[in-house]
This record gives C-alpha cells, structure tokens and sequence, in this order.
C-alpha cells in the first residue's frame, strides 16, 4: 500500500496536465470561485477590504502552506489518478471529508487563534474547495493545478476579502 501511495504521489507531482487539461482547470477554478464567492459574501465570511501588506512573503509562505502542505496528503496522496480508476468518487468524498475535518482539528489543538476554521460557513467553502481540488487532481493526474488552486483563493482570501482579520 506504501509503495501505492509513494507512486501515486510521485506522478501526482512530475505530471502536467495537457492544454485539455488545463482548460478545464480553469472551468472549474470559475465554478468553485462563483459558489464560494456567492457563499463567503452572503455570510460575511468575505468581505473587500484594503489590501494587506506583505503581498510576496504571503505568496511563498502560503504556496507551502496550506498549497503544498494540504495538497500533497489530501489530494496527492489519497485521490487516484484517472488511470488507476474509473470511479473515484470514493476516494474523492473520503479526501474532501478528511481535508475538511481537518481545518477544525487545526483549531482546537495547534492553532487556536484559527476559529474561523469552526465557522459552518468557512468549512462548506473549505469543503468546496477541496472537492475542486480533488476533481482537478483526478481528471489531470497532476497536483499542480489543486496548488495553484488552493493557494490563489486562500491568498485572495487573505489579502483582499478579509481573511486576515478574522
């Protein structure tokens, strides 16, 4: 099962996805970010705001964590690529399921200042967004576009709607 995982992982990371590939990233990408805006804002979990300082440190700090350092147990190593399954929706659920379960645990244990992470409506944007990211990684075979994903929104997030602040 190690070795599964490892292999899974290892091509997860060395692929790139296809123009195809690419192009319904960024359908989904459009989706997921119209579902989370329309359920961020008329919650007032997002809110426009000033942009924050620290534009370039924010961008590397968060391309390895939450980007890489979520990606890589939940969509790398758990979701299957497209040619190891036809139906992945198992796998799918399970890894959504984990990845938000994971955001309340971070709260209640080693970061306790992170009670967003508690909010019903930032964890079925959470959950949103792991799916997306779950979808992507499966279709292209490739972690790279769920990093990009997920890194860019919590960036946005973080730097104009709000998210700091909370």
């Amino acid at each position: 099962m190690r070795s599964i995982l490892l292999r899974r992982l290892r091509r997860s990371l060395t692929t790139l996805p296809d123009a195809r590939g690419w192009a319904l990233c960024g359908l989904v990408a459009a989706v997921t970010g119209v579902a989370m805006a329309a359920l961020g804002f008329s919650t007032g979990l997002y809110a426009v705001t000033p942009a924050i300082p620290g534009l370039p440190s924010r961008l590397l700090s968060v391309l390895f964590v939450p980007a890489l350092g979520e990606e890589i147990p939940f969509r790398g190593l758990l979701v299957p690529g497209r040619d190891e399954t036809a139906r992945p929706w198992a796998a799918i659920a399970l890894s959504t399921a984990l990845y938000v379960a994971w955001h309340p645990l971070e709260a209640l244990t080693f970061l306790p200042g992170a009670t967003m992470f508690l909010r019903p409506d930032f964890l079925a944007c959470t959950a949103i967004l792991g799916l997306a990211c779950a979808v992507m990684r499966w279709r292209t075979g490739s972690l790279w576009p769920a990093v990009i994903l997920h890194g860019g929104f919590v960036v946005v997030w973080q730097t104009w709607l709000g998210g700091v602040r909370l």
